[in-house]
């Protein structure tokens, strides 16, 4: 065991990032069921289907699961609430400072994790009372750190400011890559990419294929100017790309993002006019898996991997 298997009381210390439109209920169940941290991602959610969610969550697995919330939810309050009244033990926030509602959900015995970007906002997150960080580097996919520090470099430099323990996100798919960020100071991982492919995810069946049939290449940062978010180059990205040929303002911008474009692509499968979410890492995914399976082949591949470290030490 390490800290984070102690702190979530998990068999493996996997994390499933809490994505809008992938993290259902049915999601974070099976990967609680499969030993890591399922997550439900409350960012895609009215206040009552999420309630809904927890509760059937809470019907299919005995084990320990959470709620992602970003704090830039229009309904937070009511969010907070909910989680509280529904016995949730575990609740990861973001986009937002974590100050707000910390010691709001510690006093309810809640466990608190915050994702952060940078050192800086580690450093407050720690100060805040957190019980741990995720660091992600902007690797992965949607909504990133305007630092755009990458996750190889951000994992150490978190290491030498806090003390609480540190998961690491961005680009993790494998155990290989587990293991990296490990030996770099991570106390775990926080996956999002491989498990968006995969059989449980509530997300639309076109957007997972269009996941596995992504190349080195074929994601990219933007919108930067409202939120930075990285995309797989559709329509839509290209309709982006012409639009900045002309500066655009924030205004127009925000015109053509319009509203429920990442659910047109992500849940309901729209490939040219949705947003298409996924991190750098969908270049080396290439099948669509059960959630067991995955989770499976990560343990197996992070101990061939410690193993082989051995033939590098001097």
């Amino acid at each position: 065991m390490n800290r984070i298997t102690q702190l979530f009381n998990i068999k493996y210390p996997i994390i499933q990032g809490g994505m809008i439109w992938n993290s259902g209920y049915k999601l974070a169940s099976a990967v609680s069921n499969a030993g890591g941290l399922g997550l439900i991602g409350a960012g895609s959610m009215y206040p009552e289907v999420l309630r809904e969610h927890i509760q059937k969550c809470k019907k299919a697995t005995d084990k320990p699961f959470g709620v992602n919330i970003p704090m830039l939810y229009p309904n937070i309050e009511e969010i907070m609430n909910i989680v509280v009244e529904e016995g949730v033990k575990i609740v990861f926030t973001s986009a937002g400072n974590p100050k707000t509602w910390t010691s709001f959900l510690k006093e309810k015995g809640i466990t608190v994790v915050h994702v952060v970007s940078s050192s800086i906002f580690a450093l407050k997150a720690q100060e805040a009372g957190v019980d741990a960080i995720v660091a992600e580097g902007f690797e992965a996919g949607g909504h990133n750190g305007r630092d755009e520090t990458t996750t190889l470099t951000l994992i150490p430099m978190v290491k030498e400011k806090i003390q609480i323990p540190i998961i690491a996100a961005g680009g993790i798919a494998t155990g290989r890559g587990m293991l990296a960020t490990m030996i770099l100071g991570a106390d775990g991982v926080q996956v999002g990419s491989r498990f968006a492919a995969s059989i449980e995810s509530s997300s639309h069946d076109n957007f997972k294929q269009t996941i596995v049939n992504v190349k080195e290449g074929d994601t990219q940062l933007t919108l930067k100017e409202l939120a930075p978010v990285r995309l797989i180059k559709n329509k839509f990205y290209q309709d982006v790309q012409s639009l900045y040929e002309r500066c655009p303002s924030k205004e127009e911008l925000t015109e053509l993002l319009g509203r429920a474009r990442a659910k047109k692509g992500m849940f309901e499968g729209d490939l040219e006019e949705g947003e298409l979410e996924i991190g750098q890492i969908a270049g080396i995914i290439h099948e669509i898996l059960p959630v067991e399976q995955i989770i499976k082949q990560m343990m197996a591949d992070f101990e061939i991997a410690s193993k082989e470290k051995a033939k590098f030490e001097f």
